[in-house]
């Protein structure tokens, strides 16, 4: 396996769970890290862990994520960028509110838009960086009474296919991580009856850390990762 060639991490959408887990990744390979929220204010425990930079951006309005790169610009930018955020409409079809449902797509599809479109200006003269995106089982399953977040992460891994096919070549590493299953969390723990039932945070971050450090010749543009006793 290739070693790692980053330095510089960026993650839309952080909060206290996967993506800090990913920063903790990303340190600990000695890249720098900059974690990007609606709002920051949950990010301090990680940030301490980390040394990330916080810096607060709404994905779903472009001019926030001008801004945010804009501020990476100015301390030396971002090789890896990794887009993590994403917003759930649920509810019989015919109830769903066209505001909420507005809302999600926004977040979960023209959010990731915005933050690859500003990545890829980057990176594509440079020919080097990876951005990553975050899927979920809704990525290639649409549940009922979820169709907003099944049109969003739809979109999303049609996204990254596209920008797979097209910035590759370029020297661009793009990745979809489909995340089949529950994350584990203080609010969803392993059950003691059925261990490892559920997804740990840390370990879905060394597969976003073996995707940076594949070989070119080897890429993947897609991965998926489940708990053992994941039906699929």
């Amino acid at each position: 396996m290739a070693q790692m060639n980053y330095r510089a991490g960026l993650i839309v959408g952080a909060g206290s769970g996967l993506s800090a887990a990913v920063a903790r990744a990303f340190a600990r390979e000695g890249l720098t890290v900059a974690l990007a929220a609606r709002t920051t204010d949950d990010l301090g425990v990680v940030a301490g862990e980390t040394g990330a930079r916080l810096l607060a951006c709404d994905a779903s309005r472009r001019d926030d994520v001008e801004r945010l790169f804009s501020e990476l610009d100015a301390h030396g930018g971002a090789d890896v960028v990794v887009y993590n955020a994403s917003y759930r409409a649920r509810g019989p079809f015919v109830e769903l509110d066209a505001a909420e449902v507005e809302r999600a797509l926004r977040v979960s599809a023209l959010g990731a838009f915005f933050v690859a479109q500003a990545a890829a200006r980057r990176m594509v003269p440079k020919g080097h960086g990876a951005i990553l995106f975050t899927g979920a089982s809704a990525s290639v399953k649409g549940y009922a009474q979820s169709a907003p977040f099944a049109m969003g992460k739809f979109a999303l891994r049609g996204l990254a296919q596209s920008l797979a096919r097209e910035l590759a070549p370029a020297g661009i590493h793009i990745g979809h991580v489909v995340i089949d299953g529950g994350i584990r969390s203080d609010r969803r723990p392993a059950s003691p009856d059925r261990p490892d039932s559920v997804l740990d945070p840390e370990a879905i971050a060394e597969s976003y850390v073996h995707l940076l450090r594949q070989h070119r010749s080897a890429w993947s543009w897609e991965i998926e990762v489940r708990p053992w006793v994941e039906k699929f």
